[in-house]
């Protein structure tokens, strides 16, 4: 399998509940009509726990880290470089400034290696 993580940001303002419940209820559901290919589509909400030796609890980075998993070599290099070089279609755009802080947002591919 290949895959891409993308990671995100919810817009200031937003709560948590907000920007969870908007992506699973509305985003995915867009996401999905832009998603050929992807075999595996998954959400990683981050819930921060408080610092051992302190007890501060810091606003994360990201929010979420969506994982869109590929069987198909040739799909995923074509998605690298699609979501590398192109803007995204508008009805995505103008969907995620509903509720991201898209000037956060970060995409990276990763090499799984497991003992």
């Amino acid at each position: 399998m290949y895959k891409i993580l993308i990671f995100l940001k919810r817009k200031p303002g937003t709560s948590v509940a907000e920007f969870r419940n908007y992506y699973e209820t509305t985003h995915a559901k867009l996401a999905l009509q832009y998603s050929q290919g992807v075999d595996r589509y998954l959400r990683r909400y981050i819930d921060v726990l408080p610092n051992a030796e302190t007890g501060a609890v810091t606003e994360p980075e990201f929010d979420v880290i969506t994982e869109l998993w590929f069987k198909d070599e040739t799909i995923y290099h074509n998605t690298v470089q699609y979501l590398s070089s192109h803007t995204m279609p508008q009805a995505i755009i103008d969907d995620e400034e509903r509720f991201l802080d898209r000037g956060k947002s970060k995409i990276a591919t990763v090499e799984e290696v497991e003992y």
